[in-house]
């Protein structure tokens, strides 16, 4: 897939935010701890994106009705949807000075489109070692659904379906998409959010 931007500096891709608030004492902590037993930038990508991937509940597989947000907040509870799990992702890379983005799809909500549509995110992240950017899912495995770190080719958590009208994104924003952060902030049941109330279509 090629990917497009919306800014063209690097350096828009390490910005501290609200939500990516990589200063942060625990944000701080964990990327030291993964970096300092990482043999080199890739592999601490790698083990960045399968500590999100598998240690941080997706909030829906456990049927939590919390809803976190800051990358601060999913690290704590240990638990976000996919739009919190990218916030902590961005925030762990770009807090060793690795360039993250944020990348999204449209997918059904269940199985087939008369269940509704939903923007799911990802991340997109810049390796010097190939000079170019990749996409990580760390929403976390389950049944029917296996992402994994590869520099080869993408294994997402889901493929569009084109036949369904999903759709896949071709921007790497610099920040969360704001329907996105939106959906967190103005939601206080994270079941019913996860339901009803998630923006379908950017």
């Amino acid at each position: 897939m090629n990917l497009s931007f919306d800014s063209n500096s690097l350096e828009d891709y390490l910005t501290e935010t609200e939500e990516v608030d990589y200063s942060h004492l625990s944000i701080k902590e964990k990327a030291s701890e993964l970096y300092s037993t990482s043999t080199d930038e890739d592999h601490f990508v790698k083990k960045a994106y399968e500590f999100v991937r598998d240690e941080i509940s997706h909030s829906w597989d456990i049927q939590s009705s919390r809803i976190t947000c800051k990358a601060s907040e999913v690290l704590f509870f240990k638990e976000g949807i996919c739009y919190a799990k990218s916030n902590l992702l961005c925030a762990i890379l770009r807090n060793k000075g690795i360039p993250t983005g944020f990348c999204y799809q449209r997918l059904t909500i269940g199985d087939t489109p008369d269940t509704g549509y939903c923007i799911h995110a990802l991340n997109a992240v810049y390796l010097k070692s190939i000079r170019r950017w990749i996409r990580l899912d760390a929403r976390g495995n389950k049944l029917g659904v296996n992402s994994e770190f590869s520099l080869d080719k993408e294994k997402l958590a889901f493929s569009v379906r084109r036949e369904y009208d999903e759709l896949d994104y071709p921007v790497v924003y610099k920040q969360p998409h704001p329907k996105t952060i939106d959906a967190l902030k103005t939601n206080k049941d994270c079941i019913m959010m996860y339901l009803n109330a998630l923006p379908s279509s950017l």
